[in-house]
């Protein structure tokens, strides 16, 4: 494990002794299938985290106070299975060492090293795309595997929001091993609702939550390696992460890329503040 900081989150003050959480990057996107440049992710979410006020006037809560530490970018290696492992046992120091990870991609299969270490009750993922495969291009730790290889180590409860694109043998696969809100569905029954239901179905468990910046609609954040349109909202994803905070233990945002003018890091910033704010709100008052 290794931490090399060349730059940091605009509001990470906080040495990693007394932090409570801990935001790292994973710059990779060695199994990408169509358009590359999620390796680039981590530095842009944290260039445009400075265009923000430290102040978050719905939350009363200026982020400055927030015991926040940025470990820098995992100097990873080039095969799949070896990130996953690295980014695993990193996260499993965090876990140790009471940190909430915050996880900044990168492609979406870091997230299986993620998701590994922490061993949640359930996972949240908002995601376009089912990720169901059980291998892609020679590697069951291709990104288009991502959830699927949650589901094989072991976390059963798994809920999809968001998603709009899969091969006829995914959606099969999911009627039986996940609960789907589609982009569609969601659309008709409205987020209040999904969220309502979703947060029944989870009660006070422990969340890994996930969000792959493709969930939304690409129209609106451009910079994503696999574009979809009719997508959801970033005030959508707002909502289910203000849900869902308190009882997310881990977090990450990945996709993101660096061909748009920014509005797609510039998302991926304030949905980052939004869960660790209301992480820590819920902490305070507990």
């Amino acid at each position: 494990m290794s931490s090399g900081i060349q730059y940091q989150f605009a509001d990470a003050h906080c040495d990693y002794t007394a932090s409570v959480y801990t935001i790292f990057g994973v710059p990779y996107d060695g199994t990408t299938s169509f358009r590359p440049g999620t390796r680039n992710g981590p530095r842009i979410i944290r260039d445009l985290s400075y265009n923000f006020e430290s102040w978050i006037e719905e939350a009363c809560m200026n982020m400055n106070d927030i015991p926040l530490h940025d470990y820098g970018d995992l100097d990873v290696s080039v095969l799949p299975d070896m990130v996953v492992s690295e980014v695993m046992y990193t996260v499993q120091t965090f876990i140790s060492d009471k940190k909430v990870p915050v996880l900044l991609g990168g492609e979406h299969s870091v997230t299986i090293g993620a998701v590994r270490a922490v061993r949640p009750d359930w996972y949240v993922v908002c995601d376009a795309h089912l990720d169901l495969r059980e291998e892609f291009r020679g590697t069951a730790y291709n990104h288009g595997c991502t959830t699927r290889q949650v589901i094989e180590d072991g976390i059963s409860n798994v809920i999809i929001i968001g998603a709009r694109s899969g091969t006829y043998d995914q959606y099969r696969y999911a009627k039986d091993h996940v609960i789907l809100y589609t982009a569609d569905r969601v659309r008709e029954l409205g987020i209040a609702r999904v969220i309502q239901e979703v947060s029944d179905t989870v009660g006070n468990a422990r969340v890994y939550f996930s969000v792959d910046a493709d969930v939304i609609d690409c129209c609106l954040t451009p910079g994503v390696g696999t574009p979809e349109p009719f997508g959801l909202t970033p005030v959508d994803i707002r909502d289910v992460i203000r849900a869902f905070a308190s009882r997310t233990i881990a977090f990450d945002y990945v996709e993101v890329c660096d061909f748009d003018n920014g509005q797609t890091a510039a998302v991926a910033v304030q949905l980052i503040r939004e869960f660790i704010v209301r992480n820590w709100l819920f902490r305070l008052s507990s």
